[in-house]
């Protein structure tokens, strides 16, 4: 059973980020479950390094198409993605030293993240486009 649903709520409307989004839910979904069938934590640490630097890729192309955009709220919503960068970082360096051990509280904190930062912030983004007039399929 996955942490996480992806469902129509989570729709910018920018099909990119949209996109992206879904292959972030996947990734939390591949670690989640690896984490519950008891897989070994190296299995565990290359899924959380593909979602840490999916994630660090895809807050560039979203931070890249607000600045080309003219998003008025861009900086706010990059100290948002440093924050979250700098903490899951800290974290994954951590797991790797032996220092930080899986937890439904690790994962449910990169749950709530994605999952709040996709409702509430990134949507926020996807509503300015809409009322800008570009192409975007707000759901």
């Amino acid at each position: 059973m996955p942490i996480i649903e992806w469902n129509e709520s989570f729709r910018l409307g920018v099909q990119q980020f949209d996109e992206h989004h879904q292959h972030l839910v996947k990734l939390l979904n591949r670690v989640y479950d690896d984490f519950t069938a008891g897989a070994p934590a190296e299995n565990v640490g290359i899924i959380l390094d593909e979602l840490i630097d999916y994630a660090t890729y895809h807050f560039t192309a979203e931070e890249t198409w607000m600045r080309e955009n003219a998003y008025p709220k861009l900086t706010e919503h990059c100290d948002k993605h440093n924050r979250f960068t700098s903490r899951v970082v800290e974290m994954q360096k951590d797991y790797h030293a032996g220092k930080l051990h899986m937890t439904i509280e690790v994962l449910s904190f990169i749950n709530n993240w994605i999952t709040n930062h996709i409702l509430e912030t990134d949507s926020k983004y996807g509503r300015f486009m809409a009322t800008k007039g570009l192409p975007i399929n707000l759901i």
